[in-house]
């Protein structure tokens, strides 16, 4: 069993600065911002799902500093010389160098990290143009999780090593699992909940080792790089959320901009980035509003929330429904899975459609110690050009991962519930 020789408390990783916290569909979000909606900006707010407070063991003004820091240190050349080197399946750069001089250029907005009150928690928030403020999602769940956990061990006289013993013994049975099963493909999703980034590496370095067949990428872009592994995402909720709410902001259709985005994005994209994420508006608006073509096009769908069996059922149903063979598409599932999960998924569609598996908390943060539960969402849209703007919604599988306010959230069911009726009805 390996162990790990460095402490919780170590300084930032020299040369790593904003990329230690991102998730490669930050990037890839980003420029799609760039090439659409430049001058939108977008406010992103920070949600606590469990019912503990966190500033028990985050100070909101350390954390700010923590931020800052990242801030100001902002992207080195070799961590964007990194984006620049990714290709398209054509040998074409996925990011044009335009946008990689917009990073450059361009520093992220300011965070404002605070202990709410009347929440007794945490509340940060942070607001700036769409392609820029996109990064603060992943960068502050996991700098959140990073000075969390730290605080934690101090404050209950843990021995760190003990905590890391633990995880790897864990570790290791997943490991000895996985080598089990070669034909499980899996990657990394484990960015926005790791325990830390040291453990985060040292995960992946075990992975890289001990099941290669098995493991095909992390999200995370610093590890990636640093690794040399290959970075993996597409797009988040966001993406459909922003352009719902420029729909409404601009008095355009807000049903139909959903298509439009995902046209928009394989436009952008292609099939280097064909993952069509299904729930932001439910899976059953997004079944009855993929057509014939968009089918066709996209060769793969994320499943992000509800029963990943019934997904699993229902979008092979789909496939055959329009006449195109299941294995020639992949199921993506990334929704809070287990190793235990991803057996018996991979013992169930065995055969029948392609799976792959974004495996997050479990996969790095399983020492013993209970992970987080928090998240970082677009929750407003403002249009500067026509000085309006409109709250975000997501409509999620499971009523319990809706966001947005109340009201919103019952218009939107309103909105959407019309195309899936009719489609039931056909």
């Amino acid at each position: 069993m390996t162990r790990l020789p460095e402490t919780l408390n170590a300084p930032l990783p020299e040369g790593e600065t904003l990329s230690r916290g991102t998730d490669f569909y930050k990037p890839t979000m980003s420029q799609y911002h760039y090439e659409q909606h430049p001058d939108a900006v977008v406010t992103f707010t920070f949600k606590n799902r469990a019912d503990q407070d966190l500033t028990e063991y985050v100070d909101p003004e350390a954390l700010s500093d923590r931020l800052e820091a990242l801030r100001q240190r902002h992207w080195t050349t070799d961590e964007l010389d990194f984006l620049a080197e990714q290709r398209r399946n054509d040998g074409d750069t996925l990011f044009t160098p335009d946008f990689i001089d917009y990073l450059a250029a361009n520093q992220l907005p300011p965070v404002t990290v605070r202990r709410d009150e009347d929440l007794n928690d945490l509340a940060i928030q942070t607001v700036g143009e769409a392609p820029l403020v996109t990064f603060w999602e992943t960068i502050v769940m996991s700098e959140v999780n990073e000075m969390y956990f730290e605080n934690y061990l101090v404050a209950h006289d843990i021995n760190p090593e003990d905590v890391y013993e633990e995880g790897d013994r864990r570790l290791s049975e997943k490991i000895a699992i996985l080598q089990a099963h070669p034909d499980i493909l899996f990657s990394d999703f484990g960015t926005r909940r790791h325990f830390s980034l040291r453990w985060h590496k040292h995960v992946v370095e075990r992975l890289l080792a001990e099941c290669p067949d098995n493991f095909v990428g992390t999200s995370n872009v610093a590890l990636a790089r640093t690794l040399d592994v290959k970075p993996i995402g597409t797009f988040a909720h966001e993406m459909p959320m922003i352009e719902a709410g420029i729909a409404e902001a601009t008095g355009t259709d807000i049903r139909q901009s959903h298509g439009k985005f995902l046209n928009g994005w394989n436009e952008l994209y292609g099939d280097n980035l064909d993952i069509a994420l299904t729930d932001t508006f439910t899976s059953e608006f997004f079944f009855s509003d993929f057509t014939q073509e968009q089918a066709e096009e996209w060769g793969r769908l994320r499943h992000d929330s509800a029963d990943p069996f019934e997904f699993g059922e229902r979008a092979i149903a789909f496939y055959e429904e329009r006449g195109i063979d299941p294995l020639e598409k992949t199921i993506v599932f990334s929704d809070g899975l287990d190793i235990e999960t991803i057996v018996q998924l991979q013992q169930h569609f065995k055969g029948r459609i392609n799976t792959v598996y974004g495996w997050g908390t479990t996969l790095t943060n399983d020492l013993g110690i209970k992970p987080l539960n928090i998240v970082m969402k677009a929750t407003h849209v403002h249009v500067p050009d026509i000085g309006r703007g409109a709250d975000l919604v997501k409509l999620s599988d499971v009523a319990g991962k809706h966001t947005g306010p109340k009201q919103n959230i019952q218009r939107y069911q309103q909105i959407f519930a019309p195309v899936v009726k009719a489609s039931v009805q056909v």
